[in-house]
């Protein structure tokens, strides 16, 4: 479908953000849900900026897993922050771009009135994304709650096998692609063999976030977007535990293929790891925020989702950022700092030579002439996902929380948010620091 839209709608104010630490699975935030990752993000955003609960219209945040006990969890989430309970709420699922869709649904309420202030994010525990019945197993027990009888039971009980027992993560099955039979990593795979990526320079890239992230860390600029978790027993989680200030290309080149182990080259140390976390950014129209006072941390000036082959789904960031260039005649060396959510080293190294392709372009889009240049100096200057983690349904408006404090740290205007979706999509998202 083409996009008729000529222009973008007015300028979205971003007045705040928070995020919690990032935590890999099954490691400091395990125990914490999704919903209560969501409430410490949600509140440390409106406390960045003196607003209270009963001032928040509406409450959107993007989750994939939904948790089975947390239905609708940005209704739980805004009830447990103290938002009123006549306030509105809904969830929205765009697979890795969920958290960025949330700030669209949000944009798109506030242009059609429906509400003025409010809270949008992501969360995401994949600590607890549950494992799941075999069929067999849940079959036999279904039939073994209808009995009545004694008997009735040990007749069913004969069916079982031990095999009936082994768990199926769900979580596997939520990062393979029904549609064409690949799990994320082998979508990365594949790209590694269209664009001829070596081993070898998939590390360096992934060193490269590590060394990125934690000199960030360093100088503090992650604390200032960082609301710490304070765990049952008392103790406080304050940073994201992926960065590694002491990641050597030794240690990853030791590191074996993980999705194909005879003859790949994506492994755990270059791709991202799973990770837990969320993220909320607190939305209003720009003069809304001149009346209250409030000095955004920048404004949305459009976006674009855009669909591609679900095994190179990967690719999905160039098919959406040309659609958005188009739109309004940009150029990549338009913006100053880019974002491109590192799913896997692969998957970016291979966005940044289709950019740079004038093959690419001229196949894929009629164009004559590549896309551009996305040059190492403006690209995720603050580290990635390879080093910080993808809670999945987060990462999106984490992405741009990192990117508007990064410009105007940096005082610098444009930016470009984007990130790959599972599935064969792509979203792109045009930022800037100032509202004129």
């Amino acid at each position: 479908m083409t996009d008729t839209r000529k222009s973008g709608p007015e300028p979205l104010a971003v007045v705040a953000g928070m995020r919690t630490p990032f935590a890999k699975a099954f490691g400091p935030l395990a125990a914490v849900p999704a919903d209560e990752l969501g409430r410490v993000a949600l509140t440390a955003a409106l406390q960045r900026v003196s607003l209270k609960p009963e001032q928040v219209d509406e409450v959107i945040f993007g989750n994939v897993a939904s948790p089975p006990d947390t239905a609708n969890i940005s209704r739980v989430i805004s009830l447990r922050s103290g938002v009123p309970q006549d306030r509105i709420a809904h969830t929205v699922h765009r697979n890795c771009a969920s958290g960025m869709e949330a700030i669209v649904s949000a944009w798109q309420s506030i242009r059609e009135g429906r509400s003025e202030i409010i809270v949008a994010g992501g969360t995401e525990s994949m600590s607890n994304v549950p494992l799941l019945w075999d069929p067999r197993m849940k079959d036999l027990l279904l039939d073994l709650s209808r009995q009545k009888s004694v008997f009735g039971k040990l007749r069913v009980m004969t069916r079982f096998r031990p095999a009936m027992l082994k768990p199926i993560p769900a979580l596997q099955l939520g990062l393979t692609d029904p549609t064409c039979g690949l799990n994320m990593g082998q979508t990365a795979e594949l790209l590694v063999r269209d664009f001829g990526i070596t081993r070898q320079e998939q590390d360096q890239f992934a060193l490269l976030s590590h060394q990125r992230a934690a000199a960030t860390w360093e100088r503090c600029f992650y604390k200032g977007e960082t609301a710490p978790v304070t765990l049952a027993n008392g103790t406080l989680v304050e940073k994201d535990s992926g960065p590694r200030a002491n990641q050597t290309l030794e240690a990853l080149a030791r590191l074996k293929p993980l999705f194909e182990p005879a003859t790949g080259s994506v492994t755990a140390g270059n791709s991202c790891p799973i990770t837990d976390g969320a993220c909320a950014v607190v939305l209003m129209p720009a003069a809304r925020a001149r009346t209250l006072g409030l000095v955004p941390l920048g404004y949305i000036r459009d976006y674009a989702v855009s669909g591609c082959e679900p095994r190179r789904m990967g690719l999905g960031p160039v098919y959406a950022t040309h659609k958005l260039m188009t739109r309004h005649a940009l150029s990549l060396s338009d913006f100053d700092l880019i974002e491109i959510n590192e799913a896997f080293a692969a998957q970016v190294i291979a966005c940044q030579r289709a950019f740079d392709s004038d093959q690419f372009a001229l196949e894929q889009f009629g164009r004559t002439g590549r896309l551009g240049e996305v040059p190492l100096e403006k690209l995720n200057v603050n580290g990635g996902a390879i080093a910080l983690g993808h809670p999945v349904g987060t990462t999106g408006a984490r992405l741009v929380l990192t990117l508007l404090r990064a410009l105007k740290e940096k005082k610098l205007n444009r930016g470009l948010a984007t990130l790959c979706i599972g599935g064969g999509q792509g979203m792109a998202m045009w930022v800037e620091s100032n509202e004129e």
